[in-house]
């Protein structure tokens, strides 16, 4: 199922449901997100997490014209996983100004050091941010897009049950973690 102007919601539908289907779009989001160390989240995205950001946006901005519909599913359709691979958006978040500053100077190239290792494959490195630049030669950006391309044999083991590390070799930022099995079952969905 695509992204469509048609299968989206009105603006006076999305506002009767809003708020009683918050919850269950924050357990969603919940559910595919993976902390990486104290300052890294990897929030997987899917139709699902897609649809409501882009009704989100419409309500939010009170856009109802084709053309303005039409150009939020453009910006965000991309981030639907397409059946081979998984796409997410990378938040790197320091809560004090001035070392977020001092981080984000030392963290370039990090969206490039992301990878997931499924159990007896190789690593799969980011492709980051395909959209536009996100970052300078002073500092890389707080927020990337990432998509991780998996070979036919690593999605076939994330189906099987293998299991899967998300990490970072980026020199100021070493890290790696197992991804829960109840996100990785949610995560082999996106695969065709």
């Amino acid at each position: 199922m695509s992204i469509t102007p048609e299968s989206l919601l009105t603006l006076e539908a999305y506002a009767k449901i809003r708020k009683s289907s918050k919850p269950e779009a924050i357990a969603r989001r919940r559910l595919r997100s993976v902390r990486l160390g104290e300052h890294l989240t990897v929030q997987f995205e899917d139709e699902h997490t897609i649809r409501r950001q882009i009704q989100e946006m419409l309500h939010i901005e009170k856009i109802f014209d084709e053309a303005g519909i039409q150009g939020e599913i453009d910006a965000y359709a991309p981030l639907v996983p397409d059946g081979t691979n998984w796409k997410a958006t990378m938040l790197i978040e320091y809560p004090d100004v001035h070392e977020r500053r001092r981080e984000l100077a030392r963290l370039i190239d990090i969206e490039d050091r992301m990878f997931v290792e499924v159990e007896g494959h190789a690593r799969i490195y980011a492709i980051a941010d395909e959209d536009l630049e996100r970052e300078t030669d002073e500092k890389t950006s707080s927020v990337h897009f990432l998509r991780f391309e998996f070979p036919p044999a690593a999605r076939a083991a994330v189906r099987a049950g293998a299991g899967v590390k998300l990490g970072c070799d980026h020199t100021h930022y070493p890290a790696h973690v197992a991804i829960a099995p109840e996100t990785l079952a949610s995560l082999a969905g996106d695969f065709s």
